[in-house]
């Protein structure tokens, strides 16, 4: 990595020079940067708008003529554009099983710090003490430059916040039912990195994350919410973001992730598999795809959305999305005048009047402007995110990776082999139920809170080898990774188990793509992209990970 063009990313040379003739970047270096790497590069006309010293490494904007210095530099380890990020964007706590652990167990997420890094959250009165006396927003910080706000102007992180911690209190009456989160006395740490576009750069969420590490301890951070997602541009082991993202982890803070909304995309004849997006494509994180409760309760008629992104991971071959959650169509907490609340106003959620008493007498509307319906894989991620803290107020001693593990295992897997969904135009997809669409399965709250398995080590996801002659996929631990003898499942357990994977996708530990899936020749269209080693595809932002329609029917 020392010498050459490998100290670049592919996309380095095509990224937008600002105004000023700079251009933004992220360095990394292969050591702790020190006073005289800064001087060295100020001197040069660099300007460092964030020390990223989690990842050993700095956001600079630097001269175009700067970049020969970098490339010799021989502590400069890898050079990446500043990309932008966006975001990935009621009966979804009943299909988890929420409510059983929240009765049962008495889990309400108390006492547990959630870091949600979005576009800031709005101060609603779902996300106030159950006394009504004080915020659970307990820290709030913008990494916008120039917009120290750290209110909801898009209006997307207010609603993630909702999913995982709204308590109900505007929908108590004048709703036709009351909307609260998995964890309805979580904590939120708002750490604002998108703006009113719901737009914002790699370097900005590496700061909140950086953030969100130091105020674990003040804060009780145990979880991170990360509903934003942008394109796979090197393997996650060079990805700024993706580092960023493992030292959270490996600080003790289970980072949740959307997988991304791309499963609907055959631009590349790949029928939406490989468009899982960053930093979902890291393997220690818990990455989320999305599902459909089509109205009930009851998961027994829940099917895949078909927005929800499938794996594997482009250049990694990461498996991957871990884990499904409600994502379609769910309603949640509403900032006003925000971007989302003024340009798709038929997504508002409208009061009802209920009336009470001799003749309707005594009636009472619900209060306007407090809830709105979103879809994506933005939407399912803080339902694990909600999960993963009642499961931490529970055990507190829990780590990362047993809490990966316990919800991958006893997820539910009773999916059908295939569904077919259809957009608000009306065009129809076909989901095929295999690994790669569905990962272990649909979360089940309280099956993993009654859990009791630990992992010794680490539980990343497997990476993936792809067989063109059989047409199947296998699953590759490498010696670090502890799902097999070293995970107290009580039998040895590994990977390609169906206890992990359930027995409609694996068959003799292989892995099937499923017979519906049209992949082409070897070696063409679809089956190139994802396998080949020199692929780099994928969109130049990072953004919110929610649907921009009103989800699909």
């Amino acid at each position: 990595m020392s010498g050459g063009h490998h100290k670049f990313a592919a996309d380095l040379s095509g990224f937008p020079v600002n105004a000023d003739g700079t251009v933004s970047v992220i360095i990394q270096f292969n050591k702790t940067p020190s006073a005289q790497h800064f001087a060295e590069m100020a001197a040069r006309g660099g300007r460092v708008k964030f020390s990223l010293e989690k990842i050993n490494g700095a956001a600079v904007r630097i001269p175009l003529g700067m970049l020969a210095w970098l490339k010799a530099h021989p502590d400069v380890a890898y050079v990446s554009p500043d990309r932008i990020n966006k975001i990935a964007s009621d009966d979804d706590v009943l299909a988890v099983a929420a409510d059983t652990a929240h009765q049962q167990f008495g889990l309400d997420g108390t006492g547990i710090g959630v870091a949600v890094i979005d576009s800031g959250v709005f101060n609603h009165d779902d996300l106030q003490t159950s006394n009504g006396l004080g915020s659970r927003i307990v820290y709030s910080e913008s990494f916008i430059p120039g917009d120290p706000s750290t209110n909801d102007a898009y209006g997307h992180g207010t609603h993630v916040a909702g999913i995982i911690a709204g308590n109900g209190h505007d929908s108590q009456t004048g709703y036709w039912t009351q909307y609260t989160g998995v964890a309805p006395n979580a904590n939120i740490i708002n750490l604002r990195v998108l703006d009113a576009t719901g737009a914002g750069s790699d370097s900005q969420v590496i700061a909140a994350i950086q953030r969100a590490i130091q105020l674990k301890a003040t804060y009780n951070i145990r979880v991170m919410n990360i509903s934003l997602g942008r394109g796979i541009y090197e393997s996650y082991a060079l990805d700024p973001v993706c580092q960023a993202v493992e030292s959270a982890w490996k600080a003790g803070i289970v980072v949740v992730v959307a997988a991304g909304n791309g499963g609907r995309d055959n631009s590349m004849g790949t029928q939406g598999y490989g468009t899982i997006q960053a930093p979902g494509n890291d393997p220690n994180v818990i990455t989320v795809g999305a599902t459909k409760t089509n109205g009930t309760p009851d998961r027994l008629d829940d099917t895949v959305a078909s927005y929800s992104s499938k794996g594997p991971t482009l250049l990694d071959h990461v498996m991957k999305p871990d884990l499904m959650a409600p994502g379609n169509r769910i309603i949640s907490l509403s900032s006003p005048g925000s971007t989302l609340v003024k340009s798709l106003p038929a997504l508002n959620v409208q009061p009802i009047t209920v009336c009470s008493g001799p003749l309707g007498s005594s009636c009472t509307t619900g209060l306007p402007g407090k809830y709105l319906r979103l879809s994506g894989t933005s939407m399912a991620t803080p339902i694990v995110a909600g999960a993963a803290a009642l499961m931490v107020q529970k055990e507190p001693t829990l780590t990362p990776d047993t809490i990966k593990a316990r919800m991958m295992k006893t997820a539910w897997k009773g999916y059908p082999v295939n569904s077919w969904a259809y957009d608000t135009k009306g065009y129809g997809y076909l989901s095929q139920y295999d690994a790669f669409t569905i990962g272990a399965g649909y979360l089940d709250i309280y099956a993993a809170v009654q859990n009791t398995d630990v992992v010794n080590g680490g539980a990343p996801s497997p990476v993936v080898t792809f067989d063109p002659s059989t047409r199947q996929a296998r699953l590759v631990n490498s010696t670090s990774i502890t799902w097999g003898n070293s995970i107290t499942w009580g039998n040895s357990i590994v990977w390609g188990d169906s206890i992990v994977w359930g027995g409609n996708t694996i068959m003799n530990d292989s892995i099937i793509w499923g017979n519906s899936i049209v992949w082409g020749d070897p070696g063409l269209s679809g089956n190139s992209i994802i396998w080949g080693n020199s692929i780099v595809w994928g969109a130049d932002s990072l953004y919110a990970l929610s649907d921009s329609e009103d989800g699909e029917n």
